[in-house]
Formats: C-alpha cells, sequence, structure tokens
C-alpha cells in the first residue's frame, strides 16, 4: 500500500498523505456516479495493494529500542535513537528490503544518509558476515535498505542510529505516548511489504506551560450540580504538567461553592475538573489568572446561562482520529483527553478504514483496543463514548459511523469491501441499529461527497458535519471556507435540494485534541457539536441527533437558541393547516464567547443580515413571511474573533 497507507509498496511517492492528496489532478468533470472531485488514482493504489499478495515472511521478525530517550522527549525537539531489527525465523531473502519509517505525520524528520551534519542523519550496520546493505533514502520519507550479499537469517540483525548526526532528529509536534517509529519487512524482495509488530515506541511530551484553559456546561438551572475543568495547556494545545502553581477563578458569584484558588501543583495533566452547587439565574463569566509557574497566564471560560427550564446543552466531538490510523495519541488518551481536559459530555474516536500506516479493517488488535477504550471510559450522566470508525471512500466522499448501543462488538464495513463501497450498501448494512452516518468535509478538500446520486438516508443520516478543521461546507460565503471546493456541492445547495439535514461541527482532529483542535491554529476552523439533550447517555444523544436538536460551532462555546413559533431548530413544520397565519415569529438568543459582529437569517439561500454591534449576549424576535413548503430556515452567528455558530435549520414541508 502506499508508504503512508499500509507500508504495502516500495516504491511510493515522496510526499506526505495531505500532499498526495491534494497534487492529484481533479478531473474535467464529475464522473458517472461518483462525486465530482473523486481521487479515482488514490481508490486504485489502494485497492491494488489490497489485493496485492503477501509473502509469509513480509513483516517477520522484530524491531526494538536498544538505546534512546526512555523518559521521552519534548514535542518537536531533536534526538538520537538507535534501534534494532532482528529477522524472524524465515529471515529475509537476498534482494528483500528492511525499512525504518518515523509516524509521517507531524513533523517527524525523515532519515537520511546524504548529509551526516543534516537533519535525522541515519547511520545502518549489521554483524552478519557476508550481508551487504544497500541503503535508499530517496522517497523523502523513510529509509530502504536491500540485503545484498546473502539472505540475512533468522535471528541476525541490523542496527539503525536515527539521528546520528550533530543535530539528531526531530520528533512529533503533539504530545503522546507510545509514538511509534515504523519497521517494515518486504521479506522476498517483491515490492510488497508489511509492518513488524509491536512497533518500536517513545513517548513525546508536552512543553511548559504557555496557556490556560478552562471550560463550565453552557446552560443549567438554579440548584443544579455544574462541573468546571481548568488547568494548563502548552502551545499547540498539549496538557501541560504544572510542577508549581494553581489558577484564580474571578468573576464567580458568592453563592456558588467554587474556591477561590486551584492548587495544579503536581497535577501530571495539568487540569482539575470540580463539580459547584449555588449558581444564581443569569449569565456568568468567570476568568482565570495563573500563579507559580502559571504566572502572568489569564484566560476567561465559556459563559454559563443559568434560567429556570432552560435545555440542556451537550458539547460533542464526534469525529477524530489517533495514531492507529493518520493521529496522533493512543485510543486510551485521546478519550482521557477529551474528558479530563477538553471537558466534553460526547465523544468519538473514528479513525479510518483504510487509511493509515496498518489499515484498521485488516487489524483486529486495533479495533479490539478501540472498542475496550471506548468501554473503559464510559460513564453514562458524566462521559458519554461512541464506538466508530471513517467510511474512507475516495470515490464517493467520506463519512464517519458511529454505534450508539452497548454491545461494542459492531462491525467495520469497509470502504474497499466491494459490498460496502457505495453509500446506499452501507446504509443497507447499518439498518436497524443503533447508528448514524455523518458526511464530513463534504464541499471539498481533501474530497466532497457525492450528493447527487446517493441523497442522505433520513433515518440513518439526519446532520451533516458543517465545520471541522477542514473549515467549513456551508456555503461559498461561509467564514473559513472548506479548501478546494465544488461548486454546488455545499450544504446550502443540499437544502435547496431538499434533503432535511440538521448541523453539527466536530474536530476531525489527528492531534489528539478532540473538543480543542483550534488551539493548534488559532486563527482557523475547528468544531463541536452542541446536543439539547437532558439525558448524558447514548440512548439520550442518538434522540437528540435524530432529531435534529443540534447546532454547529467551529470550535467555541457560543450559546445558540433558535425557535420559529416555539419549535426549536431542527424542527420540520406541517404546512397543511386550513388557514394558516401569514407571518411566524423568529426568536433568537446568543450568549456569545467574544463580541457579536453579525446574525445572519438565512432562508432558502438568502442572507438578512443583522448587525450584532458588539454585544456578548443578544435577543432578537421579528416576524417573518410564514416558510412555505419545501424552505428552510437556520440562523448564522459571526462573532467578531471570527468564530461561527450555525443553527440547524426549521424546514417547512
Amino acid at each position: 500500500m502506499l508508504w503512508a497507507v499500509g507500508c504495502g509498496v516500495s516504491e511510493p511517492p515522496a510526499e506526505d498523505v495531505a500532499q498526495l492528496v491534494a497534487q492529484e489532478e481533479l478531473p474535467e468533470g464529475p464522473a458517472p456516479g461518483l462525486s465530482a472531485d473523486a481521487r479515482i488514482e488514490t481508490w486504485e493504489l489502494l485497492t491494488a495493494d489490497q489485493a496485492a499478495p503477501r509473502s509469509p515472511s513480509d513483516g517477520g521478525g522484530q524491531a526494538r529500542i536498544v538505546e534512546g530517550p526512555h523518559l521521552g522527549v519534548p514535542a518537536a525537539t531533536p534526538t538520537k535513537i538507535t534501534l534494532e531489527y532482528e529477522a524472524g525465523p524465515l529471515g529475509i531473502a537476498e534482494g528483500g528490503v528492511v525499512f525504518l519509517q518515523p509516524s509521517p505525520f507531524w513533523d517527524w524528520d525523515p532519515p537520511q544518509i546524504r548529509n551526516p551534519v543534516g537533519a535525522a542523519y541515519t547511520t545502518v550496520s549489521t554483524s552478519a558476515e557476508g550481508v551487504e546493505l544497500e541503503t535508499n533514502d530517496a522517497s523523502g520519507a523513510f529509509l530502504a535498505v536491500t540485503i545484498r550479499g546473502r539472505a540475512l537469517a533468522p535471528g541476525e540483525k541490523i542496527r539503525f542510529i536515527y539521528g546520528d548526526g550533530p543535530v539528531g532528529a526531530r520528533v512529533d509536534r503533539y504530545a503522546e505516548q507510545d509514538s511509534p517509529l515504523y519497521i517494515s519487512v518486504d521479506g522476498d524482495g517483491d515490492g510488497v511489504r508489511g509492518l513488524t509488530h509491536p512497533s518500536p515506541h517513545v513517548d513525546v511530551l508536552a512543553h511548559d506551560p504557555e496557556q490556560l484553559h478552562g471550560v463550565i456546561r453552557s446552560t443549567a438551572e438554579p440548584g443544579d450540580p455544574v462541573r468546571i475543568t481548568v488547568g494548563a495547556l502548552d502551545a499547540l494545545g498539549n496538557a501541560s504538567p504544572v510542577q508549581r502553581g494553581g489558577i484564580r477563578l474571578l468573576g464567580v458569584p458568592e453563592s456558588v461553592d467554587l474556591p477561590e484558588f486551584i492548587d495544579l501543583s503536581g497535577q501530571e495533566n495539568g487540569h482539575l475538573t470540580l463539580t459547584s452547587t449555588g449558581w444564581p439565574e443569569g449569565i456568568h463569566r468567570i476568568q482565570l489568572e495563573g500563579t507559580g509557574d502559571l504566572q502572568g497566564l489569564t484566560a476567561e471560560v465559556n459563559p454559563i446561562v443559568v434560567r429556570e427550564g432552560i435545555s440542556r446543552i451537550l458539547w460533542g466531538d464526534l469525529h477524530g482520529h489517533s495514531q492507529i490510523s493518520d493521529g496522533t495519541s493512543t485510543p486510551d488518551q485521546y478519550y482521557d483527553y477529551a474528558r479530563r481536559v477538553a471537558g466534553l459530555d460526547v465523544t468519538a474516536l473514528t479513525d479510518h478504514d483504510h487509511w493509515g500506516m496498518d489499515p484498521l479493517d485488516a487489524n483486529g488488535s486495533a479495533w479490539k483496543s478501540i472498542r475496550q477504550s471506548v468501554q473503559r471510559y464510559q460513564e453514562p450522566e458524566r462521559f458519554v463514548t461512541l464506538l466508530g470508525y471513517e467510511w474512507t471512500n475516495w470515490l464517493h466522499g467520506h463519512r464517519h459511523v458511529l454505534y450508539f448501543d452497548h454491545e461494542n462488538d459492531r462491525e467495520i464495513y469497509s470502504s474497499l469491501d466491494p459490498n460496502y463501497d457505495t453509500p446506499d450498501e452501507l446504509w443497507a448494512a447499518l439498518r436497524g441499529q443503533s447508528a448514524l452516518t455523518f458526511a464530513h468535509h463534504s464541499a471539498g478538500g481533501p474530497v466532497s461527497t457525492n450528493w447527487r446520486d446517493y441523497p442522505p438516508d433520513p433515518v440513518l443520516e439526519p446532520l451533516t458535519e458543517i465545520v471541522s478543521v477542514h473549515g467549513s461546507s456551508e456555503a461559498a460565503d461561509s467564514p473559513h471556507p472548506i479548501h478546494r471546493p465544488v461548486a454546488g456541492n455545499y450544504v446550502r445547495d443540499a437544502l435547496n435540494a431538499g434533503y432535511p439535514l440538521g448541523f453539527i461541527g466536530s474536530g476531525d482532529s489527528h492531534d489528539g485534541h478532540p473538543g480543542l483542535v483550534q488551539l493548534a491554529d488559532p486563527g482557523g476552523a475547528g468544531g463541536l457539536a452542541a446536543i439539547r439533550s437532558e439525558a448524558l447517555t447514548r440512548e439520550g444523544v442518538l434522540e437528540a441527533l435524530r432529531a435534529r436538536r443540534t447546532y454547529a460551532t467551529d470550535g467555541a462555546r457560543i450559546w445558540l437558541d433558535v425557535r420559529l413559533d416555539d419549535a426549536p431548530m431542527g424542527s420540520i413544520l406541517e404546512s397543511n393547516a386550513d388557514d394558516p397565519p401569514s407571518t411566524q415569529n423568529l426568536q433568537v438568543e446568543v450568549v456569545g464567547t467574544a463580541p457579536i459582529e453579525r446574525i445572519d437569517l438565512i432562508r432558502t439561500g438568502q442572507i438578512a443580515r443583522v448587525d450584532g454591534d458588539g454585544q456578548l449576549d443578544l435577543r432578537l424576535s421579528r416576524k417573518i413571511p410564514r416558510l412555505g413548503r419545501g424552505e428552510y430556515h437556520y440562523v448564522r452567528v459571526i462573532q467578531r474573533d471570527g468564530r461561527t455558530a450555525w443553527s440547524s435549520p426549521i424546514f417547512a414541508r
């Protein structure tokens, strides 16, 4: 397979995965039955590799780190690592190849043999007499070592010193435990290889704190228990240990039983969560001020609205990746960050079915480890975890699949399996299960959704992910527009075609930071799902999602409430009354995380703009002409800091 997608073929392109996809030429027009920008070449490479015969010696042997940073390496810093590969029982034939490849994601330096004083200079040696090693770094991604002279016998070894020059080799820029260095083997020299298991790994550590972070639930009734999570992060959002110091809480009402100071000294992940009561009615904003090691750092927690009868908002990130596919962190780390750092209520890890160094659809142990993490971190009414994966279809667009039941043994219906390689086949397989699918980056890069030939299933796909780290797929006039958009393929175009889709955001994070992906690029997009559910359970979340009681943000915890004649966002209104009134009452309430620039009222593609005047909180009530059959209405809130929220549309039929 691709060098970064399963380690199969031995002559891959030198670009990383993102560059590979971005540099493919777009077709002149949509191929019949495919997305307009379908990645046919990528699909052909993946299917060819999947079908390639494997030799029993491919992936044979074992590799280990024999000298290196046993206590971990700070993120994005250079180091030197000595690895040893030992041939397995079948050995390696003359002409066979051993490959060294650090993770191709997140800025590991690729090994090279040309410049002894350059980054990631790597030396290779063996004590096996009569064996000659022919090295090649032409890929720009890995080092290939071909066995010459004679076969490498079982038990014989090859030594790699990665970062053997004066500047060492730089590691991942995001903190994670067990960051892998991949050794793969083409045992018979036929150009097809496999990974050795387990992969050698090092721990990548966070840097010192450079920012404070805090989150609190967005809505509560007086008397409700309210959790608040506060802590410290480094510059890229990695949870940063605090040796000495803590955080002062400013602006807490006197009736609330929160301490004025939270001591974080000795906190390994730099965060603590406290539960408080006594919140009075009103809108409250808490400021954070650091002390000790955190001196000089400040931040503001998202607002909390306390009111009798207010709907509960759950914050979720339903889409992200770990080191199992093309991301950072282990599954346990992913869920731990979501709960203990990002303070999320609902989270799903959705690694790719067939994309990454060791595809999930062929790796039962990886799927098992994800299922175990989902089970381990699930705690109803505290933190809901969902089992999922990404159906990574390069012909019809990507979707992630989420399961909401408690069986925890659900299948991966792979996008490369001929039985499930179209959206309708995927939906047929999921029919009757407690599952949903979500189209994402649907308007463009890295590949758009094929809305034309496969309209979203009304039961299994009532929502779409309108924004993520890739940008917004809403419309051409949206903030943070997605890269390489396909004209006519925006979410608003799908609404105009009659698809009653609700909106969510999610991170599509690859940095191990679910819920906070925007921190790595403060000016860019992120994604969160706001879910209106009184029950913090899988069943409650599924019911709310199916009813489209949701809204999306690009990372900020903006509170938004939109109603049309008291019907909440996501509603489908019947228009068959004998004598309906000519107008309807639109009510909008926003509590921002920054001054509000404007509110866009979007009706069936037409936009009316309301100036926000820089207010933090805004209420709007106006009469609008009654929605006609087939029309929709939604609200877009844009803050002066660029952060945005989108209500799910209200539809008339």
